[in-house]
């Protein structure tokens, strides 16, 4: 069986190659986070082409969740025997095909079955990018990993950016076929570099935590299991806010509904600037220093915006929130990537996807049975719990 990830020790990618790698790898983080947000801003228009109710929408919306935890478990193997350079290319392709499909389709159950493959093309193509971007990491020596992330970020605010321009314009079905060009023409370029570019090797006499990924054991299992929690803790936050943070400045603080979705932004755009500015936070603090510090901000950010009587301290408090979770998602699967490989990064992935998924319907719940502010402090309490798990297994992580 190929393992096209590893190569011999004398193998060792030059600089110019690592600079090229990495900058393929920003692309198509980009890109990922374009075609996803370009889908997303177009939900309310595929829900009336289908005749879909709210409860239907929502059970149709979930193949994109079903394809994505699926495909990320079995991403981890197919990335150690094809490599994930392959994996990726492979992936970007099914994920700009698959982002056209739902406009045609006249029906939930039809929608939900196109929404799986475009599920298993996004959950297969965050782990080889990330399983990838982990390899480079390790090669340079140098934390990088949150800028990928960034450009995540960045690619998602210009597919939601772009999206809303051409709604009014465009069809649904004109412009996710338009995504679908753009994602091809991209993948075929950047596709051709990645496959050229051997997957990097860490430099001679690295230290053991930079040395190649061990055997997923228990302990290992246990400490991937343990980032993997980490990321799951700050994806909720992230999906909780995505779907209630309008409501909350709307309902609880009695803002217009075009102010009430600037909070959002707002959080979305510190997170990115978090990110942006990640590497040197790492290189200042290290990780374990991040994730505590990243988990305690974003719990007090996230406890003013719930519970702040005022407009502004509320924004504040998303902003804050923010700059706290950004840089924990990458770096735990970094980590979790270092230590186990493809799988590692395949196994913390799917953890943290089900926080994602986890957090709008926990947060719905909580807020029928309590209130929505109230709701909202689950984010604090698993952001602080996120920096617990970091500060109680820093010895164990570090070895």
């Amino acid at each position: 069986m190929p393992l096209i990830n590893k190569t011999t020790p004398h193998n060792v990618v030059p600089d110019n190659n690592l600079t090229r790698l990495r900058i393929v790898l920003t692309v198509f983080f980009a890109l990922d986070g374009f075609i996803f947000a370009g889908w997303v801003v177009r939900i309310p228009a595929i829900k009336e082409q289908t005749g879909a109710s709210a409860s239907a929408l929502g059970l149709a919306l979930l193949g994109v969740s079903a394809g994505a935890v699926i495909t990320m478990v079995l991403t981890g193997r197919l990335c150690r025997r094809f490599g994930s350079h392959v994996v990726t290319v492979v992936c970007g392709v099914l994920l700009s095909l698959s982002v056209a499909l739902p406009p045609l389709t006249h029906s939930a159950p039809a929608l939900a079955s196109v929404l799986l493959i475009f599920g298993a093309a996004y959950g297969g193509i965050n782990v080889a990018f990330n399983s990838a971007a982990v390899d480079l990491v390790r090669a340079l020596q140098r934390p990088i990993m949150p800028t990928f992330h960034a450009a995540f970020s960045l690619g998602g605010m210009t597919g939601a950016g772009l999206g809303g321009l051409v709604a009014g314009v465009l069809s649904p079905t004109q412009h996710l076929l338009g995504l679908t060009t753009i994602g091809l023409l991209v993948t075929g370029f950047a596709g051709r570099a990645l496959l050229r570019l051997q997957p990097p090797t860490a430099p001679e006499g690295a230290s053991p935590a930079e040395s190649a990924p061990r055997r997923l054991d228990t302990r290992t299992r246990g400490l991937v299991i343990t980032f993997g929690l980490i990321a799951l803790c700050t994806a909720y936050g992230e999906g909780a806010l995505a779907d209630w943070s309008a409501l909350h400045l709307e309902q609880d603080l009695d803002s217009t509904p075009g102010f009430a979705a600037f909070g959002y932004s707002c959080f979305a755009l510190a997170m990115t600037i978090g990110r942006l500015t990640g590497t040197r936070l790492l290189e200042r603090l290290g990780q374990t220093r991040t994730l505590v510090f990243g988990g305690a901000t974003a719990a007090v950010g996230m406890l003013l915006a719930a519970l702040a009587p005022s407009l502004w301290a509320a924004l504040l408090g998303f902003v804050i929130t923010g700059l706290g979770l950004a840089n924990l998602f990458p770096v735990s699967v970094e980590r979790a990537g270092r230590l186990a490989g493809p799988d590692g990064v395949a196994i913390a992935s799917t953890l943290g996807y089900g926080g994602m998924l986890l957090g709008p319907p926990a947060i719905g719940f909580m807020a029928d049975w309590f209130s929505l502010p109230i709701a909202l402090t689950s984010v604090a309490a698993l952001a602080a719990t996120a920096a617990v798990i970091a500060f109680v297994t820093r010895r164990a992580a570090a070895h």
